[in-house]
């Protein structure tokens, strides 16, 4: 099986997709596939359908999603079906039935979708960042930078784009585009430090403008302006996040934008870059990434 959270919802068997066309199976497998190995009850699956006022046909309903899933995954699993859950000219199959069980499985007071790690591209993810920042946090960039990179290049675009999403899915994938965004700036911070302020500088152009309020980007994109040479500019970035802020929110950047800003400006000589090495030890740079 192959499942794929991080953009368009991909679900994959042997011999078909087991993704359902309709909107609430659809959501159903979507939870359960990033909670795979998890018990996900019938309460949380409800809440997500139907939010906090679910009819009273809700347990029957969701039950008989389940066994639309199921027949949807038995037709994945066996070659020459002619409708789901049914083999050609006859009835079920039981062992086809036991198959799909044991992957979609019945729990007290819930369900578990019960899948091989690495699979589910979400579970790729946070391993391959878990990895990237522990190298980070050990001082190792370049191990921290391609780790979060091969993270970062499992994102086909925003997760799960194609699902409705109720309450319930809308935190998970809140939190999955959280976590996307620390893995980026930690990929950036490490090519930072990597000395690579030249190869960012487009990458961090782009996220300042699409992310016009997230003071980290945009100390990020002034430290690899300077670091290139681009004083200006970076001063540029720093009075175009005040006005931002101003406008948006009333207030001013962190006292960590600040002074960085402020050590740009007086051209303080810890911000000095050497050729590759990147920030030096004792820079106010490094704050920023």
């Amino acid at each position: 099986m192959q499942m794929k959270l991080l953009g368009p919802f991909i679900a994959q068997e042997q011999h078909g997709s087991i993704v359902p066309s309709a909107a609430k199976p659809r959501q159903i497998l979507a939870l359960l596939a990033l909670r795979a190995g998890g018990i996900v009850t019938a309460a949380t699956l409800m809440e997500e359908l139907w939010g906090n006022q679910p009819p009273r046909s809700a347990p029957t309903t969701l039950q008989t999603y389940i066994l639309k899933l199921r027949r949807l995954l038995d037709q994945a699993l066996t070659p020459g079906n002619d409708m789901p859950g049914t083999p050609s000219g006859g009835r079920p199959g039981r062992n086809r039935s036991v198959r799909a069980k044991e992957v979609l499985v019945t729990r007290y007071g819930g369900y578990q979708l019960d899948v091989e790690p690495g699979v589910i591209d979400t579970q790729e993810f946070e391993r391959l960042q878990e990895l990237g920042q522990a190298a980070f946090a050990a001082g190792d960039f370049a191990a921290a930078s391609t780790l979060l990179a091969q993270a970062l290049a499992l994102w086909r675009g925003p997760a799960l784009v194609d699902v409705k999403a109720g309450l319930v899915l809308e935190i998970e994938v809140l939190r999955l585009e959280e976590a996307r965004m620390t893995a980026l700036e930690s990929r950036i911070a490490a090519d930072l430090r990597l000395g690579r302020h030249g190869r960012v500088l487009s990458e961090l152009a782009v996220l300042a403008a699409q992310h016009p309020l997230h003071e980290g980007l945009h100390a990020q994109f002034m430290a690899a302006q300077y670091a290139s040479g681009r004083v200006w500019q970076a001063l540029q970035t720093y009075q175009r996040l005040c006005g931002t802020l101003g406008a948006e929110l009333g207030i001013e950047p962190s006292a960590r934008v600040r002074r960085l800003y402020e050590s740009m400006l007086a051209a303080d000589a810890s911000l000095d870059v050497g050729p590759s090495a990147g920030p030096q030890p004792r820079a106010t740079l490094r704050s920023a990434v």
